[in-house]
Protein backbone atom coordinates (compact mmCIF):
# COMPACT_ATOMS: atom_id res chain seq x y z
CA UNK A 1 0.00 0.00 0.00
CA UNK A 2 1.57 3.32 -1.11
CA UNK A 3 1.60 6.54 0.87
CA UNK A 4 -1.15 8.12 -1.23
CA UNK A 5 -3.55 5.21 -0.62
CA UNK A 6 -2.85 5.35 3.12
CA UNK A 7 -3.42 9.10 3.12
CA UNK A 8 -6.73 8.69 1.30
CA UNK A 9 -7.88 6.03 3.76
CA UNK A 10 -7.01 8.26 6.69
CA UNK A 11 -8.93 11.12 5.08
CA UNK A 12 -12.02 8.95 4.62
CA UNK A 13 -11.71 7.61 8.17
CA UNK A 14 -11.45 11.12 9.67
CA UNK A 15 -14.29 12.40 7.45
CA UNK A 16 -16.49 9.49 8.54
CA UNK A 17 -15.63 10.07 12.19
CA UNK A 18 -16.42 13.79 11.87
CA UNK A 19 -19.70 12.95 10.13
CA UNK A 20 -20.57 10.55 12.98
CA UNK A 21 -19.87 13.31 15.54
CA UNK A 22 -22.14 15.71 13.63
CA UNK A 23 -24.95 13.12 13.43
CA UNK A 24 -24.74 12.30 17.15
CA UNK A 25 -24.60 15.99 18.09
CA UNK A 26 -27.59 16.81 15.90
CA UNK A 27 -29.51 13.83 17.32
CA UNK A 28 -28.80 14.94 20.89
CA UNK A 29 -29.60 18.60 20.13
CA UNK A 30 -32.81 17.60 18.37
CA UNK A 31 -33.90 15.48 21.35
CA UNK A 32 -33.14 18.38 23.70
CA UNK A 33 -35.10 20.83 21.54
CA UNK A 34 -38.05 18.41 21.31
CA UNK A 35 -38.06 18.02 25.08
CA UNK A 36 -38.05 21.80 25.58
CA UNK A 37 -40.75 22.09 22.92
CA UNK A 38 -42.95 19.58 24.78
CA UNK A 39 -42.44 21.40 28.08
CA UNK A 40 -43.20 24.75 26.47
CA UNK A 41 -46.27 23.29 24.78
CA UNK A 42 -47.56 22.08 28.14
CA UNK A 43 -47.00 25.55 29.64
CA UNK A 44 -48.77 27.19 26.72
CA UNK A 45 -51.71 24.78 26.99
CA UNK A 46 -51.91 25.47 30.73
CA UNK A 47 -51.83 29.21 30.02
CA UNK A 48 -54.50 28.76 27.33
CA UNK A 49 -56.74 26.89 29.78
CA UNK A 50 -56.29 29.69 32.33
CA UNK A 51 -57.21 32.23 29.65
CA UNK A 52 -60.35 30.27 28.79
CA UNK A 53 -61.39 30.03 32.44
CA UNK A 54 -60.81 33.72 33.06
CA UNK A 55 -62.72 34.49 29.88
CA UNK A 56 -65.64 32.51 31.26
CA UNK A 57 -65.40 34.51 34.50
CA UNK A 58 -65.42 37.76 32.51
CA UNK A 59 -68.38 36.51 30.50
CA UNK A 60 -70.26 35.57 33.68
CA UNK A 61 -69.52 39.02 35.18
CA UNK A 62 -70.69 40.67 31.99
CA UNK A 63 -73.94 38.68 32.05
CA UNK A 64 -74.43 39.61 35.72
CA UNK A 65 -73.81 43.24 34.82
CA UNK A 66 -76.48 43.06 32.11
CA UNK A 67 -78.95 41.53 34.58
CA UNK A 68 -78.34 44.38 37.03
CA UNK A 69 -78.91 46.85 34.22
CA UNK A 70 -82.22 45.15 33.34
CA UNK A 71 -83.25 45.14 37.00
CA UNK A 72 -82.64 48.90 37.29
CA UNK A 73 -84.67 49.47 34.14
CA UNK A 74 -87.50 47.41 35.58
CA UNK A 75 -87.23 49.28 38.88
CA UNK A 76 -87.54 52.59 37.02
CA UNK A 77 -90.54 51.31 35.07
CA UNK A 78 -92.17 50.10 38.27
CA UNK A 79 -91.53 53.49 39.83
CA UNK A 80 -93.12 55.19 36.82
CA UNK A 81 -96.12 52.89 36.95
CA UNK A 82 -96.58 53.59 40.67
CA UNK A 83 -96.40 57.33 39.96
CA UNK A 84 -99.10 56.97 37.30
CA UNK A 85 -101.36 55.04 39.65
CA UNK A 86 -101.51 57.88 42.19
CA UNK A 87 -104.20 59.73 40.23
CA UNK A 88 -106.49 56.71 39.97
CA UNK A 89 -109.31 56.37 42.47
CA UNK A 90 -109.07 52.60 42.85
CA UNK A 91 -105.34 52.54 43.38
CA UNK A 92 -103.73 50.65 46.25
CA UNK A 93 -101.97 53.56 47.88
CA UNK A 94 -100.11 51.45 50.44
CA UNK A 95 -98.48 49.44 47.61
CA UNK A 96 -97.76 52.58 45.58
CA UNK A 97 -96.14 54.31 48.53
CA UNK A 98 -94.05 51.21 49.24
CA UNK A 99 -92.80 51.11 45.62
CA UNK A 100 -91.94 54.80 45.70
CA UNK A 101 -90.14 54.47 49.01
CA UNK A 102 -88.23 51.27 48.03
CA UNK A 103 -86.42 53.00 45.15
CA UNK A 104 -83.39 54.19 47.09
CA UNK A 105 -80.73 53.66 44.40
CA UNK A 106 -81.93 54.62 40.89
CA UNK A 107 -81.78 58.42 40.27
CA UNK A 108 -85.09 59.53 38.60
CA UNK A 109 -86.63 62.86 37.46
CA UNK A 110 -90.34 63.21 36.66
CA UNK A 111 -91.41 65.81 34.10
CA UNK A 112 -94.65 66.79 32.44
CA UNK A 113 -95.21 66.77 28.72
CA UNK A 114 -93.72 70.26 28.51
CA UNK A 115 -90.48 69.06 30.16
CA UNK A 116 -91.19 70.91 33.38
CA UNK A 117 -89.62 69.14 36.33
CA UNK A 118 -92.25 67.92 38.75
CA UNK A 119 -90.22 65.70 41.09
CA UNK A 120 -86.94 63.89 41.49
CA UNK A 121 -85.47 61.21 43.69
CA UNK A 122 -82.03 59.74 44.63
CA UNK A 123 -80.04 62.71 43.37
CA UNK A 124 -77.10 64.09 45.32
CA UNK A 125 -78.81 65.39 48.50
CA UNK A 126 -76.35 68.29 48.83
CA UNK A 127 -76.97 69.54 45.30
CA UNK A 128 -80.62 68.56 44.76
CA UNK A 129 -81.86 71.98 45.95
CA UNK A 130 -80.02 73.64 43.05
CA UNK A 131 -82.34 73.83 40.03
CA UNK A 132 -79.43 74.10 37.59
CA UNK A 133 -77.93 70.85 38.94
CA UNK A 134 -81.30 69.10 38.53
CA UNK A 135 -81.54 70.35 34.92
CA UNK A 136 -78.01 69.08 34.19
CA UNK A 137 -78.98 65.67 35.56
CA UNK A 138 -82.10 65.67 33.38
CA UNK A 139 -79.96 66.35 30.29
CA UNK A 140 -77.64 63.45 31.22
CA UNK A 141 -80.61 61.13 31.71
CA UNK A 142 -82.07 62.11 28.33
CA UNK A 143 -78.79 61.13 26.65
CA UNK A 144 -78.46 57.88 28.56
CA UNK A 145 -81.85 56.16 28.29
CA UNK A 146 -85.25 56.85 26.67
CA UNK A 147 -87.88 58.00 29.24
CA UNK A 148 -90.65 55.89 30.65
CA UNK A 149 -93.99 57.32 29.51
CA UNK A 150 -96.77 57.74 32.16
CA UNK A 151 -100.41 58.19 31.03
CA UNK A 152 -101.98 59.65 34.15
CA UNK A 153 -105.20 61.54 33.18
CA UNK A 154 -107.29 61.73 29.99
CA UNK A 155 -104.41 61.57 27.54
CA UNK A 156 -102.16 63.78 29.54
CA UNK A 157 -98.68 62.34 29.99
CA UNK A 158 -95.74 62.57 32.30
CA UNK A 159 -92.24 61.30 31.58
CA UNK A 160 -89.89 59.55 33.97
CA UNK A 161 -86.17 59.94 33.20
CA UNK A 162 -83.51 57.85 34.96
CA UNK A 163 -79.85 56.97 34.85
CA UNK A 164 -77.59 54.27 36.25
CA UNK A 165 -77.34 54.10 39.99
CA UNK A 166 -74.11 54.65 41.86
CA UNK A 167 -74.02 50.95 42.71
CA UNK A 168 -74.34 50.16 39.01
CA UNK A 169 -71.58 52.62 38.11
CA UNK A 170 -69.28 51.14 40.75
CA UNK A 171 -69.91 47.65 39.34
CA UNK A 172 -69.21 48.96 35.84
CA UNK A 173 -65.84 50.37 36.97
CA UNK A 174 -64.95 47.00 38.47
CA UNK A 175 -66.07 45.24 35.31
CA UNK A 176 -64.03 47.55 33.06
CA UNK A 177 -60.95 47.04 35.20
CA UNK A 178 -61.56 43.29 35.00
CA UNK A 179 -61.62 43.48 31.19
CA UNK A 180 -58.41 45.56 31.13
CA UNK A 181 -56.76 43.19 33.60
CA UNK A 182 -57.75 40.22 31.45
CA UNK A 183 -56.29 41.79 28.30
CA UNK A 184 -53.07 42.75 30.12
CA UNK A 185 -52.63 39.25 31.53
CA UNK A 186 -53.19 37.72 28.11
CA UNK A 187 -50.35 39.85 26.69
CA UNK A 188 -47.94 39.63 29.64
CA UNK A 189 -48.47 36.20 31.18
CA UNK A 190 -48.20 34.24 27.93
CA UNK A 191 -45.34 31.92 28.90
CA UNK A 192 -42.94 34.11 26.88
CA UNK A 193 -44.53 33.04 23.60
CA UNK A 194 -45.43 35.54 20.85
CA UNK A 195 -49.20 36.24 21.00
CA UNK A 196 -51.71 38.50 19.27
CA UNK A 197 -55.20 39.08 20.70
CA UNK A 198 -57.62 40.29 17.99
CA UNK A 199 -61.29 41.17 17.66
CA UNK A 200 -63.87 38.80 16.16
CA UNK A 201 -63.19 40.01 12.60
CA UNK A 202 -59.43 39.48 13.14
CA UNK A 203 -58.66 42.87 11.63
CA UNK A 204 -57.91 44.82 14.81
CA UNK A 205 -55.37 44.13 17.56
CA UNK A 206 -56.62 44.33 21.13
CA UNK A 207 -53.34 43.31 22.75
CA UNK A 208 -50.04 41.69 21.85
CA UNK A 209 -46.96 40.30 23.53
CA UNK A 210 -43.46 39.33 22.40
CA UNK A 211 -44.21 40.52 18.85
CA UNK A 212 -42.20 43.04 16.85
CA UNK A 213 -44.63 45.79 15.84
CA UNK A 214 -42.81 46.18 12.51
CA UNK A 215 -44.14 42.74 11.56
CA UNK A 216 -47.78 43.88 11.88
CA UNK A 217 -47.70 47.59 11.04
CA UNK A 218 -50.04 47.16 8.06
CA UNK A 219 -53.21 45.23 7.34
CA UNK A 220 -51.49 42.91 4.87
CA UNK A 221 -48.61 42.20 7.28
CA UNK A 222 -51.09 41.51 10.10
CA UNK A 223 -53.01 39.07 7.92
CA UNK A 224 -49.80 37.30 6.91
CA UNK A 225 -48.65 37.08 10.52
CA UNK A 226 -52.00 35.73 11.73
CA UNK A 227 -51.99 33.08 8.99
CA UNK A 228 -48.48 32.03 10.02
CA UNK A 229 -49.47 31.81 13.70
CA UNK A 230 -52.70 29.90 12.95
CA UNK A 231 -50.69 27.39 10.91
CA UNK A 232 -48.57 26.70 14.00
CA UNK A 233 -51.39 26.52 16.57
CA UNK A 234 -55.18 26.68 16.48
CA UNK A 235 -56.29 30.14 17.72
CA UNK A 236 -58.02 30.28 21.13
CA UNK A 237 -61.58 31.67 20.93
CA UNK A 238 -62.52 34.08 23.72
CA UNK A 239 -66.27 34.66 24.39
CA UNK A 240 -66.89 37.71 26.63
CA UNK A 241 -70.68 37.73 26.24
CA UNK A 242 -72.92 40.32 24.52
CA UNK A 243 -71.96 38.63 21.22
CA UNK A 244 -68.40 39.85 21.81
CA UNK A 245 -65.67 37.44 20.77
CA UNK A 246 -61.91 37.60 20.37
CA UNK A 247 -59.15 35.29 19.20
CA UNK A 248 -55.70 34.65 20.64
CA UNK A 249 -53.02 33.64 18.12
CA UNK A 250 -49.70 32.32 19.43
CA UNK A 251 -46.57 30.39 18.39
CA UNK A 252 -43.51 28.83 19.98
CA UNK A 253 -41.15 31.17 21.80
CA UNK A 254 -38.20 32.91 20.13
CA UNK A 255 -35.84 31.08 22.50
CA UNK A 256 -37.10 27.71 21.26
CA UNK A 257 -36.81 28.84 17.64
CA UNK A 258 -33.23 29.91 18.27
CA UNK A 259 -32.46 26.57 19.95
CA UNK A 260 -33.91 24.74 16.93
CA UNK A 261 -31.47 26.38 14.53
CA UNK A 262 -28.55 26.72 16.96
CA UNK A 263 -26.87 23.34 16.14
CA UNK A 264 -26.88 24.12 12.42
CA UNK A 265 -25.43 27.58 12.99
CA UNK A 266 -22.86 26.10 15.35
CA UNK A 267 -21.74 23.45 12.87
CA UNK A 268 -21.73 26.03 10.10
CA UNK A 269 -19.34 28.26 12.07
CA UNK A 270 -17.16 25.28 13.06
CA UNK A 271 -17.16 24.06 9.47
CA UNK A 272 -16.15 27.51 8.23
CA UNK A 273 -13.21 27.68 10.64
CA UNK A 274 -12.20 24.11 9.76
CA UNK A 275 -12.28 25.04 6.08
CA UNK A 276 -10.09 28.09 6.73
CA UNK A 277 -7.73 25.96 8.83
CA UNK A 278 -7.60 23.30 6.10
CA UNK A 279 -6.80 25.90 3.45
CA UNK A 280 -4.06 27.43 5.62
CA UNK A 281 -2.50 24.06 6.45
CA UNK A 282 -2.75 22.94 2.81
CA UNK A 283 -1.08 26.15 1.68
CA UNK A 284 1.65 25.72 4.27
CA UNK A 285 2.13 22.07 3.30
CA UNK A 286 2.26 22.96 -0.40
CA UNK A 287 4.82 25.67 0.31
CA UNK A 288 6.87 23.15 2.29
CA UNK A 289 6.60 20.61 -0.56
CA UNK A 290 7.71 23.28 -3.02
CA UNK A 291 10.76 23.98 -0.92
CA UNK A 292 11.58 20.25 -0.82
CA UNK A 293 11.09 20.02 -4.59
CA UNK A 294 13.33 23.00 -5.21
CA UNK A 295 16.01 21.83 -2.79
CA UNK A 296 16.04 18.30 -4.19
CA UNK A 297 16.16 19.56 -7.80
CA UNK A 298 18.97 22.01 -7.16
CA UNK A 299 20.98 19.38 -5.32
CA UNK A 300 20.40 16.83 -8.12
CA UNK A 301 21.57 19.34 -10.74
CA UNK A 302 24.65 20.08 -8.61
CA UNK A 303 25.46 16.38 -8.11
CA UNK A 304 25.11 15.66 -11.83
CA UNK A 305 27.45 18.51 -12.76
CA UNK A 306 30.74 16.79 -11.72
CA UNK A 307 30.27 13.38 -13.44
CA UNK A 308 28.82 15.14 -16.48
CA UNK A 309 31.98 17.24 -16.90
CA UNK A 310 34.05 14.09 -16.51
CA UNK A 311 32.01 12.24 -19.15
CA UNK A 312 32.45 15.11 -21.59
CA UNK A 313 36.22 14.93 -21.04
CA UNK A 314 36.27 11.14 -21.47
CA UNK A 315 34.25 11.47 -24.67
CA UNK A 316 36.88 13.83 -26.10
CA UNK A 317 39.62 11.44 -25.00
CA UNK A 318 37.94 8.54 -26.81
CA UNK A 319 37.71 10.63 -29.96
CA UNK A 320 41.42 11.50 -29.70
CA UNK A 321 42.57 7.86 -29.43
CA UNK A 322 40.66 6.88 -32.58
CA UNK A 323 37.51 5.16 -31.23
CA UNK A 324 34.91 4.66 -33.96
CA UNK A 325 33.09 7.92 -34.70
CA UNK A 326 29.56 6.37 -34.51
CA UNK A 327 30.21 5.21 -30.98
CA UNK A 328 31.61 8.55 -29.94
CA UNK A 329 28.66 10.38 -31.56
CA UNK A 330 26.09 8.20 -29.76
CA UNK A 331 27.84 8.75 -26.45
CA UNK A 332 27.92 12.46 -27.22
CA UNK A 333 24.14 12.44 -27.70
CA UNK A 334 23.67 10.77 -24.30
CA UNK A 335 26.02 13.26 -22.65
CA UNK A 336 24.04 16.05 -24.27
CA UNK A 337 20.84 14.45 -22.92
CA UNK A 338 22.31 14.35 -19.43
CA UNK A 339 23.18 18.00 -19.79
CA UNK A 340 19.56 18.71 -20.73
CA UNK A 341 18.36 16.77 -17.67
CA UNK A 342 20.69 18.78 -15.46
CA UNK A 343 19.31 21.96 -17.00
CA UNK A 344 15.78 20.75 -16.24
CA UNK A 345 16.50 20.18 -12.58
CA UNK A 346 18.22 23.54 -12.26
CA UNK A 347 15.08 25.29 -13.56
CA UNK A 348 12.74 23.74 -10.95
CA UNK A 349 11.74 26.31 -8.34
CA UNK A 350 12.34 29.37 -10.47
CA UNK A 351 10.15 30.80 -13.19
CA UNK A 352 11.74 29.67 -16.48
CA UNK A 353 12.14 32.03 -19.39
CA UNK A 354 9.76 31.10 -22.21
CA UNK A 355 10.79 31.54 -25.83
CA UNK A 356 8.79 31.46 -29.03
CA UNK A 357 9.47 27.98 -30.45
CA UNK A 358 8.14 25.82 -33.25
CA UNK A 359 6.28 23.24 -31.21
CA UNK A 360 6.14 20.82 -34.18
CA UNK A 361 9.95 20.66 -34.35
CA UNK A 362 10.24 20.32 -30.56
CA UNK A 363 7.79 17.39 -30.52
CA UNK A 364 9.52 15.64 -33.43
CA UNK A 365 12.94 15.90 -31.79
CA UNK A 366 11.67 14.68 -28.41
CA UNK A 367 9.67 11.77 -29.83
CA UNK A 368 12.52 10.72 -32.16
CA UNK A 369 14.88 10.52 -29.19
CA UNK A 370 12.37 8.41 -27.24
CA UNK A 371 11.70 6.13 -30.23
CA UNK A 372 15.36 5.08 -30.49
CA UNK A 373 15.54 4.29 -26.77
CA UNK A 374 12.24 2.43 -26.43
CA UNK A 375 11.58 -1.26 -26.96
CA UNK A 376 11.05 -2.27 -30.59
CA UNK A 377 7.68 -3.73 -29.46
CA UNK A 378 6.39 -0.19 -28.96
CA UNK A 379 5.07 1.50 -32.11
CA UNK A 380 4.82 5.29 -32.41
CA UNK A 381 2.13 6.94 -34.58
CA UNK A 382 2.89 10.66 -34.86
CA UNK A 383 0.27 12.88 -36.54
CA UNK A 384 1.59 16.43 -36.72
CA UNK A 385 0.83 19.29 -39.15
CA UNK A 386 3.40 20.04 -41.84
CA UNK A 387 3.43 23.78 -41.20
CA UNK A 388 5.07 25.68 -38.41
CA UNK A 389 3.20 26.32 -35.12
CA UNK A 390 4.71 28.81 -32.69
CA UNK A 391 4.19 28.66 -28.91
CA UNK A 392 5.87 30.11 -25.82
CA UNK A 393 7.95 27.21 -24.43
CA UNK A 394 10.77 26.27 -22.14
CA UNK A 395 12.08 23.44 -24.36
CA UNK A 396 13.92 21.42 -21.65
CA UNK A 397 10.87 21.41 -19.37
CA UNK A 398 8.37 20.74 -22.16
CA UNK A 399 10.52 17.82 -23.37
CA UNK A 400 10.42 16.47 -19.81
CA UNK A 401 6.60 16.42 -19.87
CA UNK A 402 6.47 14.51 -23.19
CA UNK A 403 9.12 12.09 -21.95
CA UNK A 404 7.28 11.40 -18.66
CA UNK A 405 3.92 10.76 -20.34
CA UNK A 406 5.46 8.47 -22.99
CA UNK A 407 7.49 6.51 -20.42
CA UNK A 408 4.35 6.05 -18.31
CA UNK A 409 2.56 4.83 -21.44
CA UNK A 410 5.32 2.28 -22.12
CA UNK A 411 5.07 1.04 -18.52
CA UNK A 412 1.24 0.83 -18.75
CA UNK A 413 1.60 -1.34 -21.92
CA UNK A 414 4.28 -3.54 -20.26
CA UNK A 415 6.69 -2.60 -23.06
CA UNK A 416 4.41 -3.69 -25.91
CA UNK A 417 1.76 -1.59 -27.74
CA UNK A 418 1.14 1.61 -29.63
CA UNK A 419 1.65 5.25 -28.65
CA UNK A 420 -0.23 7.80 -30.76
CA UNK A 421 0.53 11.53 -30.70
CA UNK A 422 -1.99 13.92 -32.34
CA UNK A 423 -1.88 17.72 -32.53
CA UNK A 424 -5.00 19.77 -33.31
CA UNK A 425 -4.98 23.54 -33.56
CA UNK A 426 -7.75 26.08 -32.92
CA UNK A 427 -7.74 29.92 -32.98
CA UNK A 428 -6.74 30.41 -29.33
CA UNK A 429 -4.37 27.48 -28.93
CA UNK A 430 -3.70 23.81 -29.62
CA UNK A 431 -4.34 20.33 -28.20
CA UNK A 432 -1.69 17.62 -27.94
CA UNK A 433 -3.25 14.19 -27.34
CA UNK A 434 -0.97 11.32 -26.29
CA UNK A 435 -2.73 7.93 -26.35
CA UNK A 436 -1.57 4.44 -25.44
CA UNK A 437 -3.01 0.90 -25.57
CA UNK A 438 -2.21 0.12 -21.94
CA UNK A 439 -4.26 -1.06 -18.99
CA UNK A 440 -6.19 2.22 -18.58
CA UNK A 441 -7.10 4.35 -15.57
CA UNK A 442 -10.34 4.09 -13.52
CA UNK A 443 -12.55 7.15 -13.95
CA UNK A 444 -12.36 7.88 -10.22
CA UNK A 445 -8.57 8.30 -10.55
CA UNK A 446 -8.56 10.83 -13.43
CA UNK A 447 -7.55 13.67 -11.07
CA UNK A 448 -5.79 11.53 -8.50
CA UNK A 449 -3.02 10.46 -10.89
CA UNK A 450 -1.64 14.02 -10.78
CA UNK A 451 -1.34 14.02 -6.97
CA UNK A 452 2.21 13.77 -5.55
CA UNK A 453 2.88 10.25 -4.25
CA UNK A 454 0.23 8.49 -6.33
CA UNK A 455 1.58 5.55 -8.34
CA UNK A 456 0.29 2.21 -9.60
CA UNK A 457 3.82 0.77 -9.97
CA UNK A 458 5.53 -1.54 -7.50
CA UNK A 459 8.54 0.77 -7.63
CA UNK A 460 8.03 4.46 -8.11
CA UNK A 461 7.85 7.79 -6.35
CA UNK A 462 4.60 8.95 -7.93
CA UNK A 463 6.11 12.30 -8.90
CA UNK A 464 6.20 12.17 -12.71
CA UNK A 465 2.65 13.31 -13.56
CA UNK A 466 2.65 15.74 -10.63
CA UNK A 467 5.77 17.32 -12.13
CA UNK A 468 4.12 17.39 -15.59
CA UNK A 469 1.12 19.24 -14.16
CA UNK A 470 3.38 21.77 -12.44
CA UNK A 471 5.38 22.42 -15.65
CA UNK A 472 2.36 22.77 -17.96
CA UNK A 473 -0.01 24.70 -15.66
CA UNK A 474 2.34 26.76 -13.48
CA UNK A 475 5.09 27.53 -15.97
CA UNK A 476 3.35 27.37 -19.38
CA UNK A 477 -0.15 28.46 -18.23
CA UNK A 478 -1.77 25.54 -20.04
CA UNK A 479 -3.81 22.52 -18.96
CA UNK A 480 -3.08 18.80 -18.69
CA UNK A 481 -5.70 16.20 -17.88
CA UNK A 482 -6.95 12.70 -18.66
CA UNK A 483 -9.17 13.13 -21.73
CA UNK A 484 -10.50 9.58 -21.76
CA UNK A 485 -9.55 6.15 -20.50
CA UNK A 486 -11.00 2.67 -20.58
CA UNK A 487 -9.65 -0.12 -18.44
CA UNK A 488 -7.92 -2.75 -20.54
CA UNK A 489 -7.97 -0.57 -23.68
CA UNK A 490 -5.84 2.47 -23.00
CA UNK A 491 -5.61 6.11 -21.92
CA UNK A 492 -5.43 9.50 -23.64
CA UNK A 493 -3.75 12.47 -21.95
CA UNK A 494 -4.48 15.93 -23.37
CA UNK A 495 -2.17 18.94 -23.13
CA UNK A 496 -3.74 22.31 -24.00
CA UNK A 497 -1.33 25.15 -24.83
CA UNK A 498 -1.81 28.80 -25.74
CA UNK A 499 -0.52 29.91 -29.13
Amino acid sequence: MNIYTRKQRWKWFLAGFAFLIVIVSLWYSNNLVNKIKRDERQKVELWAQAVQKKAKLVKFTNELFEKIKDEERKKAQLYAEATGQISKTDADYNFILKVLQDNTTVPVILTDEFMRIKAHRNLDSLKATDSNYVKEQLTLMQMQYPPVEIDYYKGRKNYLYYKNSKVFNDIKVVFDSLIKSFITEVAVNSAAVPIIYTNEQQNSIIALGNIDTLEINSESKLKTKLNALSNENTPIEIDLGENSKGYIFYSQSKLLTQLTYYPYVQFGVIGFFLLIAYILFSTARKAEQDQVWVGMSKETAHQLGTPLSSLMAWNEHLRSIGVEDSIVEEMQRDVKRLNTITDRFSKIGSQPTLHEENIIAVLKTSLEYLRTRTSKNVTYHINLPDHELLAQLSVPLFDWVIENICKNAVDAMNGKGTITVDLDEFPEGLHIDISDTGKGIPKTKFKTVFEPGYTSKQRGWGLGLSLCKRIIENYHHGKIFVLKSEEGKGTTFRITMNR
